[in-house]
């Protein structure tokens, strides 16, 4: 027991040391935004490949759902996916046997997902980005610090899923070609170690 609770304390505390130094940068660069970017005119980089400029989005990841009637972003954007969060925060502190990058794309989902969901409850509902990348006319949507942090946890969730699937099917593939032996090789195995004994 005392393995146990001492294993769910140091990750739980290794868990909240990613979300906090995440969710605190996060809302550092939205108060940075709010004001500095707020009411100005967008400024573009790098031969506009990459731009900022200030929004308020109502939507969520990317502003999906943002065409949504207020009460259903609230119950879909706000409740459930503070549900979402609360589940994935237990799952990852407590889980024993989680490999390094499904853990760690676990916790950046988490810690994205807490650095918008406080601006949902602080703003009404909104999130603020202020980012955006692209060339020409093929651009990402405008997006923040959590958006980072969740965009880097799904991809490493569905590598970790796919590494995974792969050693599942590469341990079936063994199981069958051994299955798949024929009686005389087993037999002729047998009477060659016997021979050299």
């Amino acid at each position: 027991m005392k393995s146990v609770d001492k294993h769910f304390a140091r990750r739980a505390l290794e868990v909240l040391a990613v979300i906090l130094v995440i969710v605190v940068a996060d809302q550092a660069s939205k108060l940075w935004a709010v004001e500095t970017l707020k009411g100005e005119p967008m400024t573009s980089y790098l031969g506009d490949v990459f731009r900022i400029v200030y929004a308020e989005n109502t939507g969520g990841f990317l502003s999906l759902g943002s065409t949504l009637p207020a009460a259903a972003r609230f119950w879909l954007l706000t409740v459930i996916n503070g549900v979402v969060l609360t589940i994935g925060l237990t799952y990852v502190m407590a889980w024993r046997n989680l490999g390094p990058v499904i853990w760690w794309g676990v916790t950046l989902l988490v810690a994205g997902g807490m650095g918008n969901l406080i601006d949902r409850v602080r703003l009404e509902g909104s999130v603020i980005d202020f980012l955006n990348m692209g060339i020409g006319n093929l651009r990402t949507g405008i997006f923040n610090i959590a958006d980072i942090a969740i965009s880097v946890g799904v991809l490493l969730f569905f590598m970790s899923s796919f590494a995974v699937e792969k050693k599942t099917e590469s341990g079936d593939s063994k199981t069958r070609e051994k299955s798949d032996s024929h009686p005389s090789d087993t037999i002729s195995q047998g009477m060659v170690g016997s021979a050299a004994q």
